[in-house]
């Protein structure tokens, strides 16, 4: 597991497309049981953006894997989920898109994954869609609600 201070060096590269990218180190530890998001990038426009993220997780199957990504407004509400369908044990990181995400260019969000057997609590980047994105310090009982709203993952493939 990375520890705390690792994530204060982050740098950002390219922020001028809403990408930023924190600290890669391998897969979190088994033992954690959390994804982490290492990177988001952002294109399209107002009201309609396509979201790229990238995390990392220790999947190990069925049993444990990041189940989905988020992105969730200041204020604890859900503007997005994207279901991931199967584990991705053979692919770390891994980065899979989603949209639309109805925000405006400047609206400041979070991004976050869940881990189907630790929930949340991995590295979570905040920004918007116009600047960069860096991690944020949240924990794991923000807008911890969500976990329950729909969609949700209904099966997984593998």
């Amino acid at each position: 597991m990375r520890s705390p201070g690792v994530w204060l060096l982050v740098m950002l590269f390219g922020c001028s497309g809403g990408e930023a990218d924190a600290p890669s180190g391998g897969a979190s530890d088994g033992a954690s049981g959390r994804a982490d998001v290492t990177a988001v990038s952002v294109s399209g426009g107002a009201g309609s953006y396509t979201f790229a993220v990238t995390i990392t997780s220790p999947d190990t199957g069925c049993g444990a894997y990041a189940d989905w990504w988020e992105v969730v407004g200041r204020d604890g509400t859900l503007k997005y989920r994207r279901i991931l369908a199967h584990s991705h044990v053979d692919e770390q990181p891994f980065t899979r898109s989603g949209g639309p995400v109805d925000v405006d260019a400047n609206d400041e969000v979070y991004v976050r994954a869940h881990f189907s057997s630790g929930g949340y609590g991995g590295s979570v980047l905040q920004g918007s869609a116009s600047g960069a994105f860096a991690v944020a310090d949240v924990g794991a009982d923000f807008a911890s609600g969500l976990a329950s709203e729909a969609p949700l993952p209904q099966d997984c493939a593998f």
